[in-house]
């Protein structure tokens, strides 16, 4: 647990897909689970969720773009990071090791630190199915980080879509016995 909070403090990443729209949900459930929650989105992300909302909710200010270093830490350090929804852009930038993001930097520190990271993948199938992503994610599990099962958002019979299931994410957090 970090020095600065009681609580552990879990940075929520956000990437560009349409179901980030609910990325309250994550927030309230992670928050029910007593963890505080900073949130960093891709730049692209920001226009997918309410963020006004987001930063109410947890009290704190979404990041996206870099400070500078006279700025303080909006954030105390991670104890843990979830990464929902990702997608195959970030995924593949990740893997390559490519920080031109806030999002991606602190994705690819937060493997050197040590900080657990889990995974719910938004990525179509067709995107899923290119070498690239499918090498992308055996890397990062190789490094450790947990996957959920991939949602690809189709549409169902009934027209509707299945659940994301954002819990999922923190269940991948919760140490194994």
């Amino acid at each position: 647990m970090t020095e600065h909070a009681e609580k552990p403090f879990l940075y929520v990443v956000v990437c560009a897909a349409g179901i980030a729209q609910d990325v309250d949900e994550l927030i309230t459930a992670a928050q029910h689970r007593n963890w505080e929650v900073g949130v960093i989105a891709t730049p692209q992300a920001l226009g997918f969720f309410d963020t006004a909302a987001v930063e109410t909710r947890t009290g704190r200010p979404i990041r996206s773009a870099w400070r500078s270093p006279r700025d303080p830490r909006p954030f105390p350090a991670p104890d843990a990071v979830a990464v929902a929804p990702a997608t195959f852009n970030t995924v593949n930038k990740w893997a390559a090791g490519i920080a031109d993001t806030l999002a991606l930097g602190t994705l690819c520190e937060a493997y050197g630190l040590g900080v657990p990271i889990a995974v719910l993948p938004c990525v179509g199938d067709a995107l899923a199915a290119h070498p690239a992503y499918r090498a992308s994610v055996e890397r990062l599990r190789e490094m450790g980080v947990r996957f959920g099962e991939p949602y690809a958002g189709e549409a169902q019979e009934d027209g509707g879509r299945a659940p994301f299931g954002w819990e999922r994410v923190l269940d991948l957090l919760t140490p194994r016995t």
